[in-house]
């Protein structure tokens, strides 16, 4: 089996339903099948240190790789898996479910694809840019309803939509101690965008800070500045911090590490709509969903209408405490209700149905040089894929025969990646804010 990802949350997320496809236990020593790991190389390919605050995924961080599609692609021929996890944004599945299908495999892998969490934004897009994956995954009852019927709307075979859950879920259930209070808020790479919305809740927090001086307040980042994660962060809450009129309170804390930690000493948690907020539900933590932006979709807290958990930063003030209605949970895939141990079973028993037919007939996408051919190649093209899914001339992947030389190539190429992040993560937005002013 390998995992193919783009980011750190999705490396997290393939590493984990990697575990739960062939365990059903992502908490296990060790994984029963040797599984992979590659990460697709770009603005977001995730750094060691961030690879190591993911936690235990099972998969050692020395038997990690860095690969283009094509690399990925010539990788497949080469060594065989039997199941490919793709965790990637929507148009870098697409383009790997098309290369594939050209490589024409006599036993190909079984593609798995879905969702790191709350799916807000770009239902229809993202989605028939995962058809033609073996088995879509689906976080909870009320995607998988989504998921088909998004597919059948367009025409689209809909019976790889397979009800699981997120694969991170776990911990142990919220059990309060005596003289803690710590208020956790989840900080997301990008919602809110703007820096004015992001100094507001910055302001707030630091004002619950110093209004509840008894309280501990975390916030909880998910990168340090110039590391990217799913989404460019254009504005980081540590620079803004350091510009903050006053200062933190010293009650007020930036703190990383592993989200399952952090919640591990949480007495409420607060977002604007992390998935951090279904982890917390998960373990019964008192969470708060805030509408001082508003409830917009782009800041996809909309996402948690009729759950009972919206309030403000003044609700917050005056010690309110929102409880979660139980019917919006039981379709959210939190499986409070202990039925989490057996979340992967359906999915599990698919692959295995898969593996057992013996050769698969190649990836059928929705999306065809037929059906898009304004919109397809151009997001083949982006991963160095012509329309047919074959390389283009000069994209071909070509191993170096002997030591020196794969060591100057691998040498050169790190020398490149840093540049390249560098000039994406650090000197682009700089350039942008210019233009802004």
């Amino acid at each position: 089996m390998a995992v193919l990802a783009d980011s750190d949350t999705r490396w997290k997320w393939g590493a984990l339903t990697a575990r739960r496809l062939t365990s059903g236990d992502d908490r296990a020593a060790t994984p029963p099948a040797r599984i992979s790991g590659l990460l697709l190389r770009g603005r977001a390919t995730p750094t060691a240190r961030q690879l190591a605050e993911v936690g235990d995924v099972g998969i050692s961080t020395d038997r990690v790789r860095e690969v283009t599609a094509v690399e990925f692609l010539h990788t497949v021929r080469e060594e065989g898996y039997d199941v490919v996890v793709l965790a990637l944004v929507g148009g870098a599945v697409q383009a790997m479910l098309h290369g594939l299908a050209a490589l024409r495999l006599p036993a190909r892998p079984v593609v798995v694809t879905g969702y790191v969490g709350v799916v807000y934004e770009k239902l229809t897009d993202g989605l028939l840019l995962r058809h033609g994956a073996d088995i879509v995954l689906a976080n909870s009852r009320h995607d998988a309803e989504r998921f088909r019927a998004v597919y059948e709307g367009v025409g689209a075979d809909a019976s790889a939509v397979t009800e699981a859950a997120l694969p991170f879920l776990g911990g142990a259930p919220y059990r309060p101690e005596p003289g803690r209070d710590t208020l956790v808020f989840a900080a997301q790479p990008s919602v809110p965008e703007s820096r004015a919305d992001r100094t507001y809740l910055l302001r707030r927090l630091a004002e619950h800070a110093r209004l509840h001086p008894g309280r501990e307040v975390l916030l909880k980042l998910r990168s340090k500045p110039g590391e990217h994660t799913t989404h460019i962060e254009e504005h980081p809450y540590q620079r803004l911090a350091e510009r903050l009129p006053g200062g933190l309170p010293p009650n007020l804390r930036l703190v990383y590490g592993h989200m399952g930690e952090v919640l591990d000493r949480t007495d409420l948690l607060v977002t604007v709509s992390s998935t951090a907020a279904l982890e917390a539900l998960h373990r019964r933590i008192p969470t708060a969903v805030l509408t001082d932006l508003g409830v917009r979709e782009p800041l996809g807290n909309h996402h948690f209408t009729g759950s009972g958990l919206l309030t403000s930063f003044d609700g917050l003030d005056s010690g309110d405490r929102p409880r979660p209605d139980p019917a919006w949970l039981a379709g959210q895939g939190v499986a409070a209700d202990g039925s989490y141990a057996t979340a992967y079973d359906t999915a599990r028993a698919r692959v295995t149905a898969l593996l057992d037919r013996g050769r698969l007939p190649g990836p059928a996408p929705y999306y065809t040089p037929a059906t898009a051919p304004g919109y397809l190649p151009g997001i083949l093209a982006r991963h160095h894929l012509a329309p047919d899914g074959h390389p283009l001339p000069g994209a071909t992947a070509v191993r170096e025969t002997g030591r020196v030389r794969g060591a100057v190539r691998e040498a050169v190429r790190g020398a490149a990646r840093g540049a390249y992040r560098h000039g994406v993560q650090r000197v682009a937005p700089v350039v942008r804010r210019m233009g802004e002013l």
